[in-house]
């Protein structure tokens, strides 16, 4: 058996076996969580089939034999388990690259899994425009599962021919990034064997499309990027709407097949902000306009075309659209849990989509309830308990965004008949009122609407929800209040961020602290031990100005990493910690340096790196004025 390479599991491993079938799934169903030229794979139900079908794919006698040896080949196989050949479990997945100039031939593989022994199997071929077929001869490869004794576990890369191994950077990695990266991630996957609390990315949509639109509009509006007038993130914010606009217009066309519509569907996107994602749609030629309460610079630049209006959104009957097929909530915030509200009291064929990022209830910040969740999770459960008591059938997606807040969700059809409007609006009404909490908030029941569009008993049946159904609710201000770092007095921050540095450095081996042979990185501290060294004057500032200490220590990225609520020294060796590649090269003249290094200042044994390699000054001397913004580094050894 030609083993490439080998890896053992650390310790007593009880999610093995599972474990190692769930990070094979990783791999098979969502491969471009690795590899990041991918957009997805488009993969085959899955079939149980013999020795005979094997054979049937390899036209090749000598390969057939070949390929049934490296697959049966075993030594893991316990005593009579394979006296009666088992058969294998197949699929077939069709690799979608990100690029949409990766050549006509798709790219597909056959996954054979042998759950006797442990191990699968991945059959790369080509399929070019006529349907003829070409297998990888050279790109077969395997991950096998051993257990050696009752405790020792491993996992083995298994190649067929590795002298032969192509690599084109995309379908076809490296073959050392196999052993080097992803068979480290598949044993990380196997041992925490943990499922997510979402859906997968893009999992209510053609994947093919989404990457082939996202291409599309990706180039057309890259433009952005260079002009954007906004002091937030031009990269983030701008790809970011590119992705959501693409995953809407799919969803929407997907849908005008499905109901046969020939019209494109209109919106309203309420809490608009940077108005990108309505000046997208509208450009791809569906007509709406966006609604926020505050007006930005870059609106000027979409021209009349983009229809945005500057308003304070109040959930009444002035902020009904009865005309209007989607309603769209992009990072909302407290209008979030209205949406799929004004949505059902619009009109009964209004939809919505809601991309949740704040927690906010109705008519205050939103309030924990269940510990056992993650606050995220919490929430998306929590609106998606509005959607279904509002009258809708809700679908969850998860978006691929440069974001952490990326689940969506998506009301396409209701669960009632339009003929029992009344009774779900009397739902919708009540629900509503056990939200309230302040007295001054209180919706009488006379003043709410049974139907949809008279008031509670009788009434005028062509009236609309009365104004009071919104009352206590709170729109946020016109003018936004800057919550950061930058309000605080820089000396104050310092003392703060020296004052938690050094209790972290002055842990010793036996308090968890790094070894004094090494450059010292101390030991952690929890965010709750580190806001116990400070005053409650200090806390109190901290969360008045910039939203608590966790914000404060995060924002101090070139000093502390804060990871799973517990705070360490940054290493910039650290390949991981720092986020950049560990073989650094000197930095180009003159690039950085335009902020002092925090450790060479005060750390007791400075910086760890020279500094030719550090982006911060060591020394007045080489200390520069800023220009302009920073790019992020990047690495990639995929390639």
């Amino acid at each position: 058996m030609p083993k490439l390479f080998e890896i053992k599991f650390p310790g007593e491993c009880k999610t093995l076996p599972e474990g190692f079938w769930s990070a094979v799934d990783v791999w098979i169903k969502k491969p471009h969580v690795v590899n990041k030229r991918l957009c997805g794979v488009k993969e085959t139900e899955s079939r149980d089939v013999g020795r005979e079908a094997v054979l049937s794919l390899l036209e090749e006698p000598d390969l057939a034999q070949d390929v049934l040896s490296f697959m049966t080949c075993c030594r893991n196989t316990p005593e009579n388990t394979h006296e009666k050949e088992t058969p294998w479990v197949s699929s077939v997945r069709t690799f979608i690259p990100k690029v949409n100039n990766y050549g006509t031939n798709l790219h597909k593989e056959v996954i054979l899994k042998d759950f006797g022994r442990q191990q699968v199997t991945f059959l790369p071929f080509e399929e070019d425009s006529e349907g003829k077929v070409s297998l990888k001869r050279g790109n077969i490869y395997q991950f096998q599962l051993l257990h050696q004794d009752c405790e020792e576990w491993s996992l083995e890369l298994h190649v067929l021919a590795s002298d032969l191994w192509f690599s084109d950077g995309v379908a076809y990695p490296r073959l050392p990034w196999l052993s080097s990266d992803l068979l480290p991630k598949l044993v990380r996957w196997a041992t925490e064997c943990k499922s997510s609390e979402f859906r997968s990315t893009l999992s209510l949509l053609p994947v093919e499309k989404y990457s082939v639109m996202y291409q599309t509009l990706k180039e057309k509006y890259k433009a952005m990027v260079k002009v954007w007038p906004e002091v937030t993130d031009p990269e983030k914010f701008v790809y970011e709407d590119v992705a959501i606009a693409t995953y809407l217009l799919v969803l929407w066309e997907e849908e005008r097949v499905e109901k046969g519509l020939t019209e494109k569907q209109s919106f309203v996107d309420l809490g608009c902000g940077n108005g990108l994602l309505v000046h997208i749609l509208a450009n791809e030629g569906h007509p709406g306009k966006g609604i926020d309460v505050r007006r930005r610079k870059i609106w000027d630049m979409f021209g009349p075309q983009t229809l945005l209006e500057e308003k304070a959104i109040t959930p009444s009957e002035s902020f009904l659209f009865p005309d209007t097929d989607w309603l769209i909530g992009n990072h909302s915030d407290e209008l979030t849990p209205w949406i799929p509200v004004i949505a059902a009291r619009s009109s009964y064929s209004c939809r919505y989509f809601v991309l949740p990022c704040c927690f906010f209830d109705f008519f205050a910040k939103y309030q924990r309830r269940h510990c056992k969740k993650s606050q995220y999770k919490e929430y998306i459960d929590f609106i998606t308990e509005v959607s279904a008591v509002s009258g809708f059938n809700t679908e969850e997606d998860c978006l691929r965004i440069p974001s952490t807040k990326r689940v969506c969700l998506v009301g396409k059809s209701r669960n009632y008949q339009i003929s029992d409007e009344a009774e779900a609006e009397e739902r919708r009404a009540h629900y509503i009122q056990s939200r309230q909490k302040a007295p001054k908030a209180t919706v009488q029941r006379s003043d709410i609407r049974s139907d949809g569009n008279c008031c509670h008993g009788e009434g005028d049946p062509d009236r609309t929800p009365d104004s009071s159904w919104g009352v206590g609710f709170q729109p946020r201000d016109k003018v936004e209040t800057v919550r950061n770092c930058a309000a605080l007095p820089r000396d104050f921050v310092n003392g703060v961020v020296l004052q938690v540095a050094n209790v972290i450095l002055g842990m010793n081996e036996e308090d968890g602290g790094g070894s004094s042979s090494d450059w010292n990185r101390g030991g952690s501290l929890s965010v709750n031990e580190a806001a116990g060294l400070m005053k409650q004057e200090t806390l109190q500032l901290l969360k008045k100005e910039c939203g608590g200490l966790q914000t404060l220590l995060k924002n101090n990225h070139q000093v502390f990493r804060v990871e799973g609520g517990r705070v360490y020294i940054r290493d910039w060796r650290d390949r991981k910690a720092s986020r950049v590649d560990t073989k650094r090269k000197p930095l180009a003249p003159g690039a950085l340096k335009t902020r002092a290094c925090w450790f060479y200042d005060h750390h007791p044994q400075r910086c760890p790196l020279q500094a030719e390699l550090c982006a911060f000054a060591h020394g007045p001397d080489e200390l520069r004025p800023s220009t302009k913004p920073l790019k992020k580094m990047r690495h990639n050894a995929f390639i």
